[in-house]
């Protein structure tokens, strides 16, 4: 009988494999590509935010939540374990209400960021507990204009203009690799995400099944867009492709 890889080193997350893996983090990581799609895209006006909302049988769509605020002016959108997001999401609302109280101004959007990553990296090098598993594209509008970055489970982040995470993160990324263009408008950007989340959906683009929110650089407001703002869009989306 032969041992299965990595058999004696994913049971733990202290433990290193021979060849330098922790297997830990990659289960965790395997979980974000198994979650929902989440999309991402900053433009000159702001950043959006696009989620797959995957609804059970007699489940309340409103109770079904991928994006949350985090602050006045920053968002994130989850792909992995709901559960574990909530706690990095409370965490981070404590920790931007800090800075507001401390600095007495908003907390920038790389900060936030960077607290999410390193909160996620303490839990990968204790015994005694496991990794966040679950993603998230971060985003907001700071001093410096739009951001959005993206936090995987080992606690590293990156900045981007454009991103997806979740399962159907290599389908969307095809579309948006294809027709994103750095001098869009925040509208041509809701409709890409919208559009490559459509690759992605298992039934026709529908704003139950989809959800939307937007922070621009003018009012620097992170904000849901209503059912009826988004069917307006899938509308658009509609003309534009039989025309």
């Amino acid at each position: 009988m032969f041992a299965a890889p990595g058999l004696g080193y994913d049971r733990a997350i202290t433990i290193f494999s021979p060849d330098g893996r922790l297997f830990q983090v990659e289960y965790a990581i395997e979980a974000v590509r198994r979650g929902t799609t989440a999309i991402g895209v900053r433009c000159k006006d702001g950043v959006v935010l696009a989620v797959e909302k995957r609804v059970l049988a007699l489940q309340d769509p409103e109770s079904v939540e991928k994006i949350f605020v985090i602050d006045e002016h920053i968002g994130s959108a989850i792909a992995g374990l709901t559960a574990d997001a909530r706690v990095l999401v409370n965490q981070a609302r404590v920790e931007a209400q800090r800075n507001r109280i401390i600095y007495d101004e908003p907390i920038n959007v790389e900060g936030l960021t960077r607290f999410i990553g390193d909160t996620k990296q303490m839990y990968t090098q204790h015994a005694g507990v496991r990794p966040f598993g679950v993603s998230f594209l971060i985003a907001g509008v700071d001093d410096i204009g739009p951001k959005l970055f993206m936090t995987d489970p080992s606690g590293t982040y990156w900045s981007y203009w454009a991103a997806a995470i979740g399962s159907g993160s290599q389908a969307t990324k095809e579309v948006l690799e294809k027709e994103y263009k750095q001098d869009m408008g925040l509208e041509d950007s809701i409709k890409l995400s919208l559009k490559a989340l459509n690759q992605v959906l298992e039934s026709e683009l529908d704003p139950t099944k989809v959800e939307v929110a937007v922070v621009d650089v003018k009012s620097k407001v992170f904000k849901r867009l209503s059912s009826s703002e988004v069917q307006g869009y899938i509308d658009e989306i509609k003309k534009s492709g039989s025309s």
